[in-house]
């Protein structure tokens, strides 16, 4: 289990715990669930990188670790 920071632009901070084989389609849906916006248009991303819906959190955490 691990917990997901996630903040807009406009300054709202959101706090997700989910698990490591969740994709990251359903981290935007968790979070959409907590802030009222659509999962779909949610965008998650870290600096430059744009994370796919299909992409498990493990893998990503692996990826921005390395």
């Amino acid at each position: 289990m691990i917990e997901v920071v996630c903040n807009d632009r406009l300054g709202k901070k959101v706090r997700v715990k989910c698990n490591t084989d969740d994709t990251i389609g359903d981290l935007k849906k968790l979070i959409a669930a907590q802030t009222g916006t659509r999962w779909n248009k949610i965008v998650l991303k870290k600096w430059y990188t744009i994370f796919k819906d299909h992409v498990s959190l493990g893998d990503c955490i692996l990826c921005l670790t390395s």
